[in-house]
């Protein structure tokens, strides 16, 4: 059902990936001289938001979608990292970075969201295993 918590949930993490393509964060890792940090960032990005939207489609097999949702959070976990280096490579915090943390921030919010859906797809889970030994 497309209507479940973990369904909105994945679907604000891609939402919130596709946002940090058009955010700063994502312009300065592409500038950056060394060219394996953008790509790293981009790639990283691209794979958690496809992983996310494959993975509201799976509620038949919540296994497999939970499995793509753990893997989905490890590389958001990656493309938190990228962008936490491109952060502090800029300068780190600060109200002249306003816009590069706002993006680091959303990636966190991205992360946080995988978390969420983990959880409940875990939660249904257990409510299907706890109704198959009543019956």
């Amino acid at each position: 059902m497309i209507q479940r918590p973990q369904s909105l949930y994945l679907f604000v993490a891609a939402l919130i990936n596709l946002g940090v393509f058009f955010n700063s964060i994502y312009s300065k890792a592409m500038a950056d001289p060394a060219e394996w940090i953008g790509y790293g960032l981009a790639i990283s990005i691209t794979l958690a938001l496809l992983l996310a939207l494959v993975s509201i489609f799976l509620y038949k097999n919540r296994p497999l979608q939970l499995n793509l949702v753990k893997f989905g959070t490890y590389i958001q976990i990656v493309a938190l990292g990228f962008g936490t280096g491109v952060l502090f490579s800029l300068g780190g915090f600060g109200i002249f970075l306003w816009q590069e943390t706002i993006g680091v921030a959303l990636l966190v919010l991205s992360l946080v969201m995988f978390w969420l859906a983990g959880k409940n797809i875990k939660k249904d889970e257990a409510l299907v295993k706890s109704m198959d030994r009543i019956r």
